[in-house]
């Protein structure tokens, strides 16, 4: 993706604590991140604690978060705008950690 990074999202909405919880591989064999929040599913509640929550775990403004699809459904799709290899290495480094905590 040229103008950043595509992340798939499972959404958890009205859940006890807003956490990444991990990776979950969904039925089309694709993986996506496991995302709680507390907010609802109501009136994009819970799309914009997902972005809020991500933008803090990454230490990025959440107008770099864009929602692409998925705003009505638990499979959500979002890009993090900006150099697409910069953004990848980021990630990883955030994904590893996030896993050894677990």
């Amino acid at each position: 993706m040229a103008e950043g990074l595509g992340i798939r999202i499972h959404a958890r909405p009205g859940s006890r604590r807003d956490a990444v919880e991990g990776l979950r591989t969904e039925a089309d064999g694709s993986l996506a991140l496991r995302v709680s929040v507390r907010a609802a599913p109501e009136d994009g509640k819970a799309n914009a604690a997902i972005a809020k929550l991500l933008a803090g775990e990454w230490d990025v403004p959440k107008s770099r978060l864009r929602l692409v699809s998925g705003a009505t459904d638990r499979r959500k799709f979002f890009v993090l705008t900006g150099e697409p290899a910069a953004l990848a290495a980021r990630l990883e480094g955030w994904l590893r950690q996030c896993t050894e905590q677990q």
